[in-house]
C-alpha cells in the first residue's frame, strides 16, 4: 500500500464570535494554540 497523507492544504478558521467556552474564563484563538497539541471533545446528551 502506498503512503498517503491526510495532511489538508486550507487553513483552520478562526473560532466564532460568541462561542460559549468551558473551562476556560476566556475565549480562545488559533493564534494562541500553535503549536500545542490541543484536545476537543464534543459530546451530546442524547
Amino acid at each position: 500500500m502506498a503512503d498517503r497523507s491526510f495532511a489538508g492544504d486550507a487553513d483552520a478558521p478562526e473560532f466564532p464570535q460568541g462561542l460559549e467556552w468551558v473551562n476556560t474564563h476566556r475565549p480562545l484563538t488559533l493564534a494562541e494554540l500553535a503549536g500545542k497539541v490541543v484536545i476537543l471533545d464534543f459530546w451530546t446528551y442524547c
